[in-house]
């Protein structure tokens, strides 16, 4: 038996070798990060959606190639651009590029869609579409930190990390934020980390983009050397050491809270991943049949099977090692080969939670970290542009078949009812209830949020 003189501390670095870590390591890093107490009161609004699914995708996807028709590009493909370019920018580009597709209404809202999403564009009475959002960095590191924690300069906590922290999780066996094959390039854990908030509401991730999907596990969750019972022991003592009357240990704290998660998950996380229940034609949905999308539809499927099983933030991210959406030369081959390994998955997701009843309170959120320029870089490609471009939200709460604000006539700048990235968080956080000038975390003297001192609350999108 241990000496009952141990500190927690040496006990905690002993035992954890019982269960292999399981997750920990997942779920706090490296983090020295103090445990502390919940959220402030006061921060709870009425709720329209309950859990998000997040489909990233990667890279930048052409907004005026995608969801934003612009007939005055077309117009005017080849010309000079009639307006000053952005003072910062990406790279060289030159004149007008129109769009290689074509576009046309769908559904009763009659909203234009690509040829390149024919089969989301056939749910467009269920999406509320943003076409004035606008960030403050050109690069894919910057921005995609600011699209993920609302700040493209400082480590910060993910906005999946201030959910969790604000709303926990429904299910006591699962994480409240988990992460399918996210990218470790552009910030890599720091998008889904969990900065200076208590570590245990950082995002587990379940694989990374270079790998395939169907590997995306969380390591070590079988403990083929301890049973379950020696492992509840050693949790147990770790507990009773933890009240033994010495002096409160935050991070001890916080690593067995770590260590009681994952404990438990090692029951729920592999039947919820375990695929094998799924209908044919469930699995035919979501495209597993077609080795073109079956990746990405592998994701989307085990979020719709996270969100069902109570996880409050679920992530996929559509990126891989080669193309990805960032297409500075070959726009059409570019665009044409992403957007068919998506468009599939994505309307299965919408249809399968539609179906099972589980859109209204489920806010899916569709996006990059910019769009791409109306004009061209190189002789067929666009570049970087966030300026003014399109994200998507459906279910949970927001309008459907509406069109929020709008970029100019070339697709450059949002011009009406623009729509920072403080913007967009603002909104998200209000669709689940939480006032998002009130979640705060008291940090190095002062009192931070995701929205940081801005954010605004986009009223017109709401149902």
């Amino acid at each position: 038996m241990w000496n009952t003189i141990a500190s927690r501390r040496s006990v905690l670095e002993q035992s954890a070798v019982g269960f292999g870590w399981l997750a920990a390591s997942a779920l706090l890093g490296q983090s020295t990060a103090a445990a502390a107490p919940g959220p402030p009161s006061g921060f709870r609004l009425p709720a329209r959606a309950r859990r998000v699914i997040f489909m990233f995708m990667k890279g930048g996807p052409s907004h005026i190639d995608t969801f934003d028709p612009k007939p005055k590009l077309t117009a005017d493909d080849g010309k000079d651009l009639p307006f000053e370019k952005p003072r910062v920018q990406f790279a060289e580009t030159g004149k007008l590029l129109a769009s290689p597709w074509k576009f046309r209404p769908y559904g009763q809202s009659g909203i234009q869609v690509s040829e390149l999403f024919p089969h989301v564009a056939r749910h467009v009475d269920d999406i509320c579409f943003l076409h004035s959002v606008h960030g403050t960095n050109a690069a894919h590191g910057g921005a995609v930190l600011k699209l993920h924690t609302g700040s493209d300069t400082f480590i910060r906590p993910g906005m999946g990390a201030w959910i969790n922290y604000g709303l926990g999780t429904e299910n006591d066996n699962l994480p409240g934020f988990l992460t399918i094959c996210p990218t470790l390039a552009h910030g890599g854990v720091n998008n889904w980390g969990a900065g200076f908030l208590p570590p245990e509401f950082q995002g587990v991730p379940l694989g990374v983009a270079s790998s395939p999907a169907k590997e995306a596990r969380v390591k070590y969750i079988a403990n083929p050397r301890w049973s379950r019972d020696v492992q509840r022991t050693q949790i147990d003592l770790l507990e009773e050491l933890s009240a033994d009357g010495q002096a409160h240990d935050p991070l001890v704290e916080a690593r067995i809270k770590s260590f009681e998660l994952a404990f438990r998950m090692q029951t729920e996380m592999p039947t919820v991943q375990d695929l094998s229940g799924e209908t044919k034609q469930t699995l035919a949905l979501y495209g597993l049949d077609d080795p073109v999308t079956e990746n990405f539809g592998r994701q989307c499927l085990m979020a719709r099977r996270f969100a069902e099983a109570g996880v409050r933030f679920i992530q996929v991210t559509h990126s891989d090692a080669k193309v990805q959406w960032d297409q500075h030369s070959d726009l059409l081959k570019g665009h044409t080969e992403k957007a068919a390994e998506v468009d599939k998955p994505i309307a299965g997701l919408l249809a399968d939670l539609k179906d099972r009843g589980l859109l209204d309170d489920t806010l899916v959120l569709w996006g990059g970290e910019f769009g791409r320029t109306p004009v061209a870089q190189g002789k067929n490609g666009r570049d970087h542009n966030p300026e003014g471009f399109t994200m998507w939200m459906a279910g949970g709460g927001v309008k459907g078949g509406y069109r929020h604000g709008s970029t100019d006539e070339y697709g450059y700048y949002a011009v009406e009812n623009k729509m920072h990235m403080h913007d967009v968080h603002a909104t998200l956080l209000h669709l689940l209830g939480i006032d998002h000038l009130k979640l705060t975390y008291r940090h190095a003297g002062r009192d931070f949020r995701l929205t940081d001192v801005a954010g605004r609350v986009h009223t017109a999108v709401l149902a």
